[in-house]
């Protein structure tokens, strides 16, 4: 991927004809889906005359690794995988100035590729990356508070409480269960499931919440758990985190809520409260890991932030359906994918910060 004389500036849309892509695949993910697409995957690219370099990692770790010398290389990195690699090469590719990064769908869950609106199907997902456009997204990022502090970031939603065994559970489960593994993990999480006492302040130094009950998270975008709209308003572009408080409430009851998760109206019900802010530390009573995209972030108490405008990710040039962004492409933007001229925006944030719940 050639880069604009100068660097790639903000709001440019100048890009090169021709790009390298760096096809970095997660072979297990998704119970080895990805590692079986992955030929096809590599020959739906080729056959739009685009130079792939396939890699295929052994580990998160490695794939950081790969992705930041892909980058560094003028390649455009392009991911097949579940949502925790994207996270972990999205975290890796914010170092590297004017890199990009093209998401595949190769998990069980697959909400990124969802939200952005690429769907769920790796092959059909190509064309995003032949002919989209790049825009820039936020990202969440934990900090340890503890002895030994940690930072990790994230590209969808990190929690703890519930949500801890939940991914757990969901992460053992048997890969023929596909997406149905977090609905899994909530059931069986749910048999053992004790509530606990969380505390959450806002913008430090800032308001204190403390609440009884299942689940504090802390959502850049708006679906994890394959289709579990938790935070239905969260945007990847406003530099700011919905922060979701699911409270106590009896188990039967919070299982016929359960399903509501999926249509984001669980936000209504009195139980949930909804926050938004720019930066939001979590603790809690008990021992809890955060897990986000899927896998374990850190260990709480932490602090979450949103990064504005962290990485450049390739998205469908259509403006049409439910939107991940505060403003749509501007209309002047050519589509442009890795083999053809290509945009990018920066929308301004949303202003409003503080509680916004209950909502019902």
């Amino acid at each position: 991927m050639g880069r604009p004389p100068g660097g790639a500036c903000e709001g440019e849309y100048a890009r090169e004809v021709s790009a390298p892509v760096c096809l970095i695949v997660n072979p297990a993910a998704g119970g080895g889906k990805a590692g079986r697409l992955a030929p096809a995957v590599e020959r739906e690219l080729r056959e739009h005359a685009l130079t792939v370099r396939r890699l295929d990692t052994r580990d998160l770790d490695h794939a950081r690794a790969l992705a930041i010398e892909a980058a560094r290389a003028d390649e455009t990195v392009v991911t097949l995988s579940g949502d925790g690699m994207i996270g972990a090469v999205a975290d890796a590719l914010r170092a590297v100035p004017g890199a990009l990064l093209g998401v595949l769908p190769g998990g069980r869950g697959n909400d990124l590729a969802r939200v952005l609106g690429i769907g769920d199907d790796p092959l059909q997902a190509c064309a995003t990356i032949i002919h989209g456009v790049p825009r820039r997204i936020d990202l969440g990022e934990v900090s340890g508070l503890g002895l030994r502090p940690s930072v990790r970031a994230f590209v969808g939603i990190a929690s703890a409480g519930f949500d801890s065994d939940a991914n757990r559970i969901a992460n053992e489960a048997p890969s023929w269960l596909g997406a149905l593994a977090y609905p899994y993990g909530a059931l069986r999480a749910l048999i053992a499931w004790r509530p606990a006492r969380f505390q959450i302040e806002l913008d430090p130094p800032g308001e204190r919440h403390a609440f009884l009950g299942y689940s504090i998270a802390a959502a850049n975008s708006k679906a994890y758990g394959g289709g579990m709209h938790l935070a239905p308003e969260a945007l990847l572009d406003d530099g700011l985190l919905e922060v979701i408080a699911i409270e106590h409430v009896g188990k039967l009851r919070f299982l016929a809520n359960l399903p509501k998760v999926f249509g984001g109206t669980h936000v209504r019900l009195a139980s949930v409260r909804v926050f938004r802010a720019r930066e939001v530390e979590i603790s809690a009573a008990r021992p809890f890991t955060m897990y986000a995209d899927g896998d374990p972030i850190g260990e709480l108490p932490v602090r979450v932030r949103a990064v504005p405008g962290a990485v450049r990710v390739l998205v469908p040039a259509s403006r049409s359906g439910p939107t991940a962004f505060s403003t749509p492409l501007p209309h002047s933007a050519p589509a442009g994918g890795v083999g053809e001229p290509g945009a990018s925006a920066s929308p301004p944030s949303r202003p409003s910060v503080g509680d916004r719940g209950p909502a019902g």
